[in-house]
């Protein structure tokens, strides 16, 4: 197993974001109750996958090795099976303004084959969950987050018109293929895909299977998430992992990758008792909707954009080597001034980073804190995120 500068390698479980990877760790990961399975769970297993629970399933937490997988992503292709995360369509007549009323962002004015970032606030203003909703040809396609698609469902079900139906796409699976090869890679299988940018998206065709492919990701990298149906994504995935540059990635080095690009995690970084705002995901909120409102939790984005959020989601970088971890409470002065929400080694960086929210008087770039380490207080700056830079392939203007 990789170390990190003496601490063993970060994986992600429930409710712990980043925990090290002690026998006592994986022992207790074990012993979850029952869970499901995803159509990709015996390709994992044949691969040599140390599996555990997430988000209601069993899923692949590494194969080598996190470092080896997250440094891998960085420099050629990974291969990431997210078919836990809810693939929705919606339908029907007024279906956008349908969506305007529960998501913040400009779905009107969304072109066919574009995708958005997007949230699901409730009456407070308070986030249920990050998605993605793209427009194809014949309807609104979403994807909202694994652990929380169920909640979604029902809060999203009961606020609909009867005029808009939503199919929850059950027998579909979703990879992910990022990193910078991972252009190259996907066009040689399926070329159209080529002229992609990012946040683009079409459909396309492998083997004569359906696929719809969108240029976006999780890890700050260049790369897709791709669509198709569960029966067809084992032939798929093996098609992708015969090439060279592309290996299959669990998701400790997912955790990792995205706490680099700066990325939240839904459940940690974010949920029901904070702001987009001040979570720093304002650019969801379209110029159109913050003016006009007419979704859930207006009130307060209307209030936070005036006044400002009075905590705020940041960056750490942290000193030596002992990584801060989730609940880690932040110090300045004896007072405890914030939370890390999400840490540990940073690959890419050489050391531990973390991100968290703190008091919004204290946010700013370069402010010295301390962060409570196993009793110990070590020193932090608040950093700017994303602490490794966005590789993503855009189109230039």
């Amino acid at each position: 197993m990789a170390a990190c500068g003496g601490i063993s390698s970060p994986i992600l479980v429930p409710g712990d974001c980043i925990v090290t990877t002690s026998t006592e760790d994986i022992a207790r990961i074990e012993e979850e109750l029952p869970l499901g399975t995803l159509p990709l769970d015996a390709w994992h297993r044949a691969r040599g996958a140390r599996m555990v629970g997430f988000a209601g399933y069993e899923m692949p937490i590494q194969y080598e090795g996190i470092m080896a997988e997250h440094n891998w992503t960085r420099s050629r292709a990974g291969l990431f099976d997210v078919s836990h995360m809810g693939q929705l369509r919606f339908t029907g007549e007024g279906v956008d303004a349908a969506l305007e009323t529960l998501l913040p962002g400009d779905i009107i004015g969304l072109k066919p084959f574009r995708q958005r970032y997007s949230l699901l606030m409730d009456e407070e203003g308070g986030i249920l969950d990050d998605l993605m909703v793209s427009r194809r040809p014949d309807d609104l396609y979403m994807v909202v987050n694994g652990a929380t698609k169920y909640d979604d469902i029902a809060w999203i079900i009961e606020h609909l018109p009867d005029e808009v139906t939503m199919n929850h796409m059950d027998e579909h699976a979703l990879l992910a293929l990022q990193g910078p090869e991972a252009g190259a890679a996907l066009a040689s299988l399926v070329p159209g895909v080529a002229g992609l940018f990012f946040m683009q998206s079409g459909a396309f065709s492998w083997d004569g299977v359906d696929l719809w492919v969108s240029r976006s990701g999780y890890t700050g990298e260049d790369g897709f998430e791709i669509s198709l149906p569960a029966d067809a994504v084992t032939a798929f995935a093996d098609a992708l992992c015969a090439l060279e540059a592309v290996k299959p990635i669990g998701l400790g080095a997912r955790d990792s990758l995205r706490l680099e690009a700066g990325l939240p995690l839904y459940g940690h970084d974010i949920d029901t008792q904070v702001s987009a705002i001040g979570a720093d995901l304002g650019f969801a909120v379209s110029k159109r909707r913050r003016e006009q409102g007419g979704f859930f939790g207006h009130a307060r984005v209307l209030k936070e954009l005036a006044e400002g959020a009075p905590r705020r989601r940041v960056g750490f970088s942290v000193e030596g080597r002992l990584p801060a971890r989730e609940g880690a409470p932040v110090m300045s002065g004896g007072k405890t001034v914030g939370t890390v929400t999400s840490g540990g080694f940073a690959p890419t960086v050489g050391g531990p980073i973390a991100m968290g929210w703190v008091d919004a008087d204290l946010s700013a770039i370069g402010t010295a804190l301390e962060i409570e380490v196993r009793g110990k207080r070590i020193a932090a700056t608040i950093a700017p995120m994303p602490f490794v830079p966005h590789r993503y392939h855009r189109q230039k203007a």
